[in-house]
């Protein structure tokens, strides 16, 4: 989450926790198959009108993100691991950090515990691009860099939500 932006407010109902769960196992499905689907797996009756609506909610509101991710076969996929220069960090840390956020090649980016290192995961057409943009940013940002760990990412194996682990959004009472 960006500093601009506030967490979601969403109360889920089943319904809604359903809706997302099967958006995961096919994000292509239309709210009239979401409606049947429901009514025939859950035996909830919804018209694809509110099915719909709440989709809406749902994204405006920010409870989940939208984002294509091309196939794995198409790109490179790496780890970068960052950690910021004490020395220099008042000069720098904000254009560093953000040429990372702003980068094309970057999918994810975020900060872990331990040694206050920030981590991101990106994608590159082939090795020579990757090289290339280390070495743009060591240009720019060398005296802010501590230190950078690039880490290839190969044989992925899963790539997707699993529907299961949304079933934790809705608590009955």
């Amino acid at each position: 989450m960006t500093a601009d932006q506030n967490p979601p407010d969403w109360e889920f109902k089943e319904r809604d926790v359903l809706i997302l769960r099967e958006l995961s196992r096919d994000p292509q499905l239309s709210s009239r198959d979401l409606a049947r689907i429901l009514e025939e797996d859950h035996d909830i009756q919804v018209s694809h009108v509110t099915v719909s609506e709440s989709i809406r909610g749902m994204r405006e509101e920010g409870v989940f993100r939208e984002a294509i991710i091309p196939n794995e076969e198409y790109f490179l996929f790496a780890m970068f691991e960052f950690k910021i220069n004490p020395e220099h960090f008042e000069e720098g840390w904000r254009e560093a950090m953000e040429s990372i956020r702003d980068s094309p090649n970057t999918l994810m980016y975020f900060l872990s515990d331990g040694e206050y290192q920030w981590k991101s995961v990106m994608m590159f057409p082939d090795r020579v691009a990757e090289s290339k943009w280390i070495h743009d940013f060591y240009k720019e940002h060398g005296d802010v860099v501590h230190n950078i760990r690039n880490s290839v990412v190969h044989n992925v194996l899963k790539f997707r939500t699993d529907p299961e682990i949304l079933e934790t959004l809705h608590n009955e009472e």
